[in-house]
């Protein structure tokens, strides 16, 4: 079965970096457009970004566009999200998230992930 693991989660300060992981298995890893989506206590979940198949192209939502990174290593099945300059308005749990298409048509629904991990959190505060 599908299945998603997330790592990396942590108290950061404002300012500093994290870098998360998700092992993925169950799937053959490199069919698939990959994702992050975070959601903060008492709200909705919010897409953040989304990386292609090969790793070669991505999206991301504005509130984390230049600050975040998605990559993924294929051979390792292994999504990764490289976050910088952290802001208390990012903390959250995040989940990394597989994407039903190969293509970026509406990359920000989050109806287009039908599989999600457990999610690993994330408190960035002084």
């Amino acid at each position: 079965q599908v299945q998603l693991v997330e790592s990396g989660g942590d108290l950061a300060q404002p300012g500093e970096s994290l870098r998360l992981s998700c092992v993925a298995s169950g799937f053959t890893f490199n069919n698939y457009f990959m994702a992050w989506i975070r959601q903060a206590p008492g709200e909705d979940p919010e897409w953040i970004t989304t990386i292609d198949t090969s790793g070669s192209a991505t999206m991301y939502a504005d509130s984390v566009k230049g600050r975040f990174t998605i990559s993924r290593d294929n051979s390792k099945n292994t999504v990764f999200l490289q976050m910088t300059n952290l802001k208390p308005e990012d903390t959250a749990r995040y989940y990394c998230a597989r994407k039903s298409y190969r293509h970026f048509i509406s990359v920000a629904s989050l109806g287009e992930y039908t599989y999600w991990g457990q999610g690993t959190q994330v408190t960035v505060s002084s």
